[in-house]
């Protein structure tokens, strides 16, 4: 059983993820297969901060921090991920204010009242990454971070078809959006992702490449970046 009562769902996949994976409560989920945050250590004292999320998945990073104390404002454009991040919510007896909307419309959230902000896998779909970047840097306090993962470009360069080997499906850094599962994907260069922090003055204190649990992929599945806002 999954942490609201409906069947265990199937592992997800890079492409996908959270998908319907299964996940804990007790650490923020960064991606598939991944240490937890309980060992990468991006976001420290969740307890009495103002914690924007970006894209909800099912509500398990929403409602963990919730639970270690946070106040936490989600966004997301999908109602049933929504809804199942209320129904997570309301079973574990905490409060998550959740909103509908493109994650780049942050203007329900006054300017420097942000602790820290984090988005899981979510802005892989976003068309202006970058406008993304200006809304989360305005609403933030000073000092404050921003933390995201994202598909590895690398991961996003090979053809993961399961009946055959991993095999090179297109360049590094390619701008045509792949799609993945019906979903279509920004392959952002290390160097795009960097470049985009920085026009949105954002000061890039970790990056991030961690190895994949199983230790089977070929490439990094996932890159994590985390901003700080040091300046207006």
């Amino acid at each position: 059983m999954n942490d609201y009562g409906s069947p265990r769902p199937s592992p997800s996949t890079s492409s996908s993820f959270p998908g319907r994976a299964e996940l804990p409560l007790d650490t923020v989920t960064w991606g598939p297969d991944l240490p937890n945050d309980d060992t990468l250590r991006l976001i420290t004292a969740p307890k009495g901060k103002k914690i924007l999320q970006l894209g909800v998945g099912l509500g398990h990073n929403a409602v963990g921090l919730a639970l270690a104390g946070a106040h936490v404002i989600a966004v997301d454009h999908d109602l049933t991920r929504l809804d199942a991040a209320r129904q997570l919510a309301e079973v574990n007896e905490v409060k998550v204010e959740l909103h509908q909307g493109d994650l780049a419309d942050l203007a329900f959230v006054r300017a420097d009242q942000i602790d820290l902000a984090l988005s899981v896998y979510a802005l892989a779909r976003a068309d202006d990454f970058d406008r993304v970047l200006r809304q989360v840097h305005r609403v933030l306090r000073m000092g404050g971070s921003f933390s995201v993962s994202l598909p590895h470009p690398a991961w996003l360069m090979l053809d993961h078809d399961p009946s055959t080997s991993a095999r090179l499906a297109r360049r590094y850094g390619e701008d045509t959006p792949r799609d993945v599962d019906g979903v279509e994907i920004h392959a952002r260069s290390i160097a795009e992702l960097f470049g985009s922090f920085s026009r949105a003055n954002f000061r890039v204190d970790a990056l991030l490449e961690p190895e994949a649990r199983s230790g089977r992929a070929t490439v990094p599945t996932t890159v994590i970046m985390r901003g700080r806002k040091d300046s207006v």
